[in-house]
């Protein structure tokens, strides 16, 4: 989860703008917490074509040393 779409109770701000120390803390929090945030915020296509690629790769290493 990342925090760009989440809104914060306390000043109705978004959390990714770190408006009051609630903001700040959490985002400081899910950062420290998450640290493959960058694949969870990677849609649904990306995350195929990347995962296609490594398919792709691997094959080419196998075929390379036979």
């Amino acid at each position: 989860m990342t925090c760009d779409r989440l809104v914060c109770a306390n000043c109705a701000g978004p959390v990714s703008e770190g408006r009051c120390e609630v903001c700040r803390a959490h985002r400081a929090r899910m950062h420290q917490e998450n640290p493959f945030s960058v694949l969870g915020s990677l849609s649904p296509a990306a995350l195929a074509a990347l995962l296609l690629t490594l398919i792709a790769v691997a094959l080419l290493a196998r075929q390379a040393t036979a």
